[in-house]
Order: structure tokens, then C-alpha cells, then sequence
């Protein structure tokens, strides 16, 4: 059987933390900054867990992670 492949995409956008949870930054952090919240901005800066929802497809996109 042929290995499988990453998606290279993903895989620059997700990482595993060592419990072997998805993490991923947060989006809107790119322009139209100026009308942001400074407490918005700095709560975008921080990284999250990926939701329960998609961890079993980005599981299968990401097969040696």
C-alpha cells in the first residue's frame, strides 16, 4: 500500500503539542487593525486548540502528526 500524504498546507498551519492536540493561531490579525480593541489584538496574538469538531478530518490530512 502507497504511503500516504500530508497536506502540505496544514501541516504549515497546525501543530501537535505533546498530548497530541491540534494547535493553530487565531485568524483577523492581518489588517483593518485600526477599529480592533487592543484587548482583541493581544487575544489574537495567543494560539488555540483546534475545536473537537474538525480534530478527526485534520487528523486524516495530517496522517504522521
Amino acid at each position: 500500500m502507497p504511503s500516504m500524504k500530508t497536506n502540505r498546507s496544514a501541516a504549515k498551519r497546525f501543530k501537535v503539542t505533546g498530548n497530541g492536540k491540534l494547535v493553530r493561531f487565531k485568524a483577523n490579525k492581518r489588517h483593518i487593525l485600526t477599529k480592533k480593541s487592543t484587548k482583541r489584538k493581544r487575544g489574537l496574538r495567543q494560539p488555540t486548540v483546534v475545536d473537537a469538531t474538525n480534530v478527526k478530518t485534520m487528523k486524516r490530512i495530517l496522517p504522521y502528526s
